[in-house]
């Protein structure tokens, strides 16, 4: 392996652990697995660990990312849609980009909930969180909620490029 390069291959006890949230309600964390891997838009695999109390994150949707999740230890509960199912070692959850349907994992027993956390982190992903209203857009870092618009509301009348037009007519120079 040469200086800088990732290896392919890592131990999970090699790996530290980060703290993914860290609030009252939301505290989970994770460990990379996949180093050599190119962190957005490629497949991706983390060792994930909810205490005992905590959900790893809100409900959410992705438009972009299927995400697969393989419970190792400890028990768990699933949230998908309107339905929620106690989940334990050996189970294998999918949830499908671009469903509509909001996820949610969270651990409301003694021992904490172990599982591998798989999917691609696209760069351009839209996640959506019916429970609070909010957006992320990934691609331009932000968490929000919209207002509806017309198509055509607040953008200014002629149009900008009216003007520079005129400009460049008047500036023949500047044509090149």
């Amino acid at each position: 392996m040469q200086v800088g390069e990732k290896s392919n291959v890592v131990n999970v006890a090699d790996v530290s652990e980060i703290a993914a949230d860290d609030t009252e309600n939301w505290i989970s964390y994770y460990k990379p697995l996949t180093p050599a891997l190119p962190r957005q838009g490629h497949l991706g695999v983390n060792l994930s660990r909810v205490p005992s109390g905590q959900s790893a994150c809100p409900f959410h949707t992705h438009q972009l990312d299927d995400e697969v999740f393989y419970v190792i230890s400890g028990r768990g509960v699933f949230r998908y849609g309107d339905d929620i199912r106690e989940i334990g070692p050996g189970d294998c959850i999918s949830c499908p980009a671009g469903s509509g349907i909001g996820h949610q994992i969270a651990n409301p027993f003694k021992e904490d909930l172990l599982y591998l956390a798989i999917g691609t982190n696209d760069p351009n992903e839209v996640c959506t969180y019916p429970d609070s209203g909010k957006v992320m857009v990934c691609s331009l870092h932000k968490t929000g909620y919209l207002k509806t618009a017309e198509y055509f509301d607040g953008e200014p009348g002629p149009a900008r490029i009216m003007a520079m037009a005129e400009r460049l007519r008047r500036n023949p120079a500047a044509k090149k």
